[in-house]
């Protein structure tokens, strides 16, 4: 534990899961409404932020379960393999391949591969800031 206040670490318990919670309904209506990947990974940075302040580094690098190198890398693989779904059915790199997309099904899916891509910017977007911010908290 850090010399963090009794007060910001009874705080952190209850904010750390609602803003996963806000990043997770950001990375989920970024398809048809602001955010996304993006402002999602952002918000969720904000609360492993907030964990790091209250907690420590160990105490987030926990929390998080994989290193933000991984995180980095893996979010990149996702981001360009997004990209590549297209390629290899013979569109230009990176275009959208929606789900049942030439069924014949009237019914609109909303599941592709932007919302790939979105999962890829999310965890690069966590990866790298908390890689530069744990990396400055274990100074």
């Amino acid at each position: 534990m850090t010399g963090a206040s009794i007060i910001l670490q009874a705080a952190t318990r209850f904010l750390v899961p609602v803003l996963l919670v806000i990043s997770a309904v950001m990375f989920a209506r970024g398809h048809h409404e602001p955010g996304g990947g993006f402002v999602g990974g952002l918000i969720a940075v904000v609360a492993l932020a907030l964990n790091v302040l209250a907690y420590g580094p160990a105490s987030t690098r926990r929390l998080l379960r994989l290193e933000p190198r991984t995180l980095l890398g893996l979010g990149l693989l996702v981001a360009v393999g997004s990209g590549l779904v297209g390629w290899l059915i013979g569109k230009p790199f990176l275009s959208s391949v929606w789900l049942g997309e030439g069924s014949g099904d009237s019914t609109p899916v909303t599941l592709g591969t932007p919302l790939v891509f979105d999962a890829g910017v999310y965890l690069v977007v966590v990866g790298m800031a908390m890689l530069i911010i744990l990396s400055l908290a274990e100074e």
